[in-house]
């Protein structure tokens, strides 16, 4: 839990000083809604996996498969949401979206490869 917050946080500040530094041309306006998403969407996931590797070994790869489609069904309704909304510059919104999606998305599988190795 203690790697998901320091990435949470390093993702905050990288973003803050890009707002700071006035670098901010590639983000969109909703990047903070964007990162609070994945933040919380991280943790729970971590939860999840963490549930299912203590509990039901036996379960575990049923355990990481439904995080994988709840992610994905989560991330199209957040899209579709935005979207429906009406958005200005929607193409960064959605390349902001998915640049923080493969950043999570590694991290969260190198920390389980990292935990399965162990075991």
């Amino acid at each position: 839990m203690s790697r998901n917050i320091l990435v949470a946080i390093s993702i905050g500040i990288a973003l803050f000083l890009a707002k700071y530094l006035h670098h901010d041309a590639w983000l969109h306006p909703y990047i903070w809604y964007i990162y609070a998403f994945f933040t919380g969407l991280s943790f729970f996931i971590h939860r999840v996996m963490e549930y299912g590797h203590q509990n039901n070994r036996e379960r575990f790869v049923q355990f990481y498969l439904s995080t994988v489609v709840g992610r994905l069904i989560l991330c199209v309704i957040f899209i579709g949401a935005f979207l429906y909304a009406g958005l200005s510059n929607s193409v960064l919104f959605i390349i902001n979206f998915f640049a923080l999606y493969l950043f999570y998305t590694s991290f969260e599988i190198y920390g389980l490869y990292r935990t399965l190795r162990r075991d």
